[in-house]
């Protein structure tokens, strides 16, 4: 729901230093590859209870997913580094909930695991209209340097992030900031699936 507001703020910076990293010859396959590093280093983090630094990992890690996109815009994008990127986001996301289930599974496995399932619905809705839509040569104005089709909703990167750096900040409480995140994604779910009904009906 916020990910365009988001993203028009933080464009001029991701586009000064995407020339920057073109002029220093970094690939944006590079980059994705560097984020997702350190998207996974941040998941270990937070299972061995080193919650603020996990937090600087995964914005860290968030900030290599908007510079490759920024990148490969400056230099040739490409399906391949499409493919790479939104495979290894969804491995990211579905990290983070794992690994609070490692930190204390008798608090936060089942409540993960709500959150895994529901990441799930959002990933498969997501990517079953991008494929429909690419079918049919449709295309979202909202999102246009998108390599696929971007289908929005209430729960997308930047509300994700906060609720991880809200897991992160107080990780007493991951069960109940699971749980609700896991029902705003149902929702997102729910009108994901409408939205497609009626886009191809």
């Amino acid at each position: 729901m916020l990910d365009r507001f988001a993203t028009a703020l933080i464009r001029p910076a991701v586009t000064a230093t995407a020339r920057v990293l073109v002029r220093a010859r970094v690939g944006a396959n590079s980059i994705t590859l560097v984020g997702f590093a350190i998207g996974l280093i941040a998941a270990i983090l937070i299972a061995a209870h080193a919650y603020l630094a996990g937090a600087v990992a995964i914005f860290l890690s968030r900030i290599c997913d908007a510079l490759d996109g920024a990148v490969a815009r400056e230099t040739r994008p490409s399906d391949a580094g499409g493919f790479l990127d939104i495979a290894l986001d969804f491995l990211f996301y579905a990290s983070i909930p794992l690994a609070f289930a490692f930190a204390s599974p008798a608090d936060n496995a089942l409540a993960a695991a709500v959150l895994l399932a529901a990441f799930i619905g959002t990933s498969s809705s997501f990517l079953a209209f991008a494929v429909l839509a690419a079918k049919r040569g449709l295309t979202n104005t909202d999102y246009p340097d998108k390599s696929f089709y971007f289908l929005g909703g209430l729960t997308e990167a930047t509300e994700t992030l906060a609720f991880f750096a809200a897991m992160c900040l107080w990780p007493q409480h991951f069960a109940l900031l699971a749980y609700a995140f896991a029902g705003l994604c149902g929702i997102t779910i729910a009108t994901r699936i409408v939205w497609g009904w009626r886009a191809f009906s």
